[in-house]
């Protein structure tokens, strides 16, 4: 039987090393301010030093909740195919603010939200083997809400397929 052990995470008391530290955190990859902040805590920080470290990769544009939102929002649509819903609920988790939740969504092109749900929902309508119509409908329709789409959108494609 294996045990794994976390690995001692190194705490850090210099805030200037903690700045450095997140500067290269926050540059391989956009980063929410939530994220930033559970991270500051995680290598020891203390509430004060987290704020200013916080404003400091702001003003540095190491951190920007906008930019982070859309790359969000454009990065799960086109590589996980997520719907709306649930790319906006995971923005909310990260306590993304209202105005950049509304900018997020208008990166998704209607279009191409539209065409992704009908690939999604046509793909998997080929892998479930459903004889009963009814059935097949439900088991695509739990599909494509389980990935964030609204339900309007996926009863009017499911309705248009079989048309």
């Amino acid at each position: 039987m294996f045990v794994f052990e976390k690995k001692a995470s190194i705490k850090i008391t210099d805030p200037h090393l903690a700045l450095v530290k997140m500067q290269g955190w926050c540059a391989y990859q956009e980063r929410s301010q939530q994220d930033a902040r559970d991270k500051l805590y995680e290598l020891g920080m203390w509430t004060e030093a987290v704020e200013e470290i916080i404003s400091q990769l702001i003003q540095d544009n190491f951190l920007n909740e906008e930019r982070f939102a859309c790359s969000f929002a454009r990065g799960k649509f086109s590589i996980k195919k997520w719907g709306r819903i649930k790319i906006k609920q995971e923005l909310k988790q990260k306590r993304v603010g209202e105005y950049c939740l509304k900018k997020a969504m208008k990166e998704i092109d209607e279009t191409e939200y539209l065409n992704t749900l009908k690939k999604l929902i046509e793909s998997k309508r080929l892998l479930i083997k459903e004889s009963n119509k009814v059935k097949l409908k439900y088991k695509l329709l739990n599909y494509a809400l389980s990935k964030g789409y609204e339900s309007d959108l996926i009863y009017d494609v499911l309705n248009n397929m079989e048309n």
